[in-house]
């Protein structure tokens, strides 16, 4: 894959955007880094008695509209400019959604397979020990990412409190319910994805019944979202993981496939496996690139049919991916608000928190729903007032930086 540096490519479209908007220099100079970049290593004391030293991070991009809000990801390739960029990604999310929150993003250079459970519960807690001056319920509130869930977030919790000396609960989401987590925070990111599939759906014209979808990822959001189209009866003719891609023109039975990716580890086995890549070159109306950054590029977006491209995944498409679709006549929900959910249910968890307050599945789910809902039609509404030619990405580039300019001026950090 082509690999664009993502923090280069998401400055020059602030900047753009910044001038289009005839904004103050000045926000563009203050959203142009983040406001603090927190690297350690972090030695590990490994069951064989060896030590092993894991470099990581956590950075804050923006604290302009609330406390930093961002996932925790474990993944050997994660690296300081990644970490900066889905800090920006989140600064941009937030504003998008109107929520009380700035954007930030951590992870630690780690296989997580690799190590033992005790390995991995002590790297986590060694992690907070680290980063524990930089966070907290109104600083920088953490969340799951690549590779961790609610079990390490509840190993973090643990730590922090030990750390305070007192229950601090709204200083991490998407714990597990038991705990101060939030009812469908698990899912919350795959159904958002959904409601923007349904409403970009809408706005084409396009029948449930005539419509197929292809998934790249397989993990929580790709399996969530391929869950629920077909709970909606929406067929799912292909997804992919890092092993294997499985097709069926007449549409996949998603249950049993989640079934035997929860006993097996991967779709590897499941009936006959296509490369993963041939993902791409699948016939669909709708393209999920639910895996990591950087998937569609030069290389494979000339190859999509598809007319819609959900960004399930945070910064699927590269800056030349992007200019292809766009030439194709593509529908592409951007990730800033595609995969959105997820950090609006983390609000609705530090809400409740705040709130010492536990809301029902059915009362978070209706929300998600009813503000993705509006998100999506306030930046669409954006893209068919400042130009038709516009994409959404563009519309909600538009509509964050306008709303970061207005925080600003309203702050006094800018004239």
């Amino acid at each position: 894959m082509t690999n664009q540096n993502p923090t280069d490519q998401l400055r020059k479209q602030i900047k753009e955007v910044v001038e289009e908007l005839n904004l103050s220099t000045s926000v563009y100079q203050i959203l142009k880094y983040p406001k603090h970049n927190f690297s350690v290593s972090i030695p590990l004391e490994k069951d064989d008695g060896t030590v092993e030293n894991f470099m990581a991070y956590r950075t804050v991009h923006s604290d302009l509209l609330g406390p930093g809000k961002g996932g925790i990801r474990f993944h050997p390739d994660v690296n300081q400019e990644e970490v900066t960029a889905l800090s920006m990604w989140m600064t941009l999310k937030t504003a998008i959604l109107k929520l009380p929150f700035g954007g930030a993003k951590g992870g630690i250079i780690v296989d997580p397979n690799t190590l033992s459970k005790r390995e991995l519960q002590q790297l986590s807690r060694q992690y907070v020990q680290n980063i524990e001056p930089v966070i907290g319920p109104q600083k920088d509130i953490p969340a799951p990412d690549v590779n961790t869930d609610g079990r390490v977030m509840g190993w973090m919790m643990d730590e922090f409190f030990k750390l305070r000396g007192r229950n601090v609960p709204g200083f991490i989401t998407g714990k597990p319910p038991v705990i101060g987590g939030s009812e469908g925070r698990v899912e919350a990111t795959g159904h958002g994805v959904v409601v923007n599939i349904l409403q970009a759906m809408d706005k084409l014209g396009m029948d449930k019944e005539d419509t197929k979808v292809a998934i790249q990822g397989f993990g929580n959001v790709g399996s969530v979202t391929a869950q629920t189209l077909y709970e909606k009866g929406i067929n799912v003719v292909a997804v992919a993981d890092i092993d294997a891609m499985i097709y069926d023109e007449d549409g996949l039975n998603i249950p049993e496939m989640m079934d035997y990716v929860e006993e097996n580890g991967s779709l590897k086995g499941y009936t006959t496996n296509e490369n993963s890549n041939e993902i791409f070159e699948v016939e669909c109306d709708i393209f999920v690139p639910a895996a990591l950054e950087n998937q569609i590029t030069k290389e494979t977006a000339p190859k999509l049919t598809a007319s819609i491209v959900a960004e399930a995944a945070n910064g699927p498409t590269s800056g030349e991916g992007d200019d292809i679709l766009a030439e194709k006549g593509v529908f592409v929900i951007p990730d800033i608000l595609c995969n959105a959910g997820g950090v609006m249910v983390s609000s609705f968890e530090w809400m409740q928190n705040d709130s010492h307050d536990h809301w029902a599945e059915e009362v978070v789910n209706e929300r998600l729903e009813k503000d993705m809902a509006k998100a999506f039609e306030e930046v669409y509404s954006m893209k068919e007032d400042i130009n038709n030619n516009k994409t959404m990405r563009h519309a909600a580039y538009y509509l964050a930086v306008k709303r970061l300019g207005d925080a600003m001026y309203a702050r006094g950090w800018v004239d």
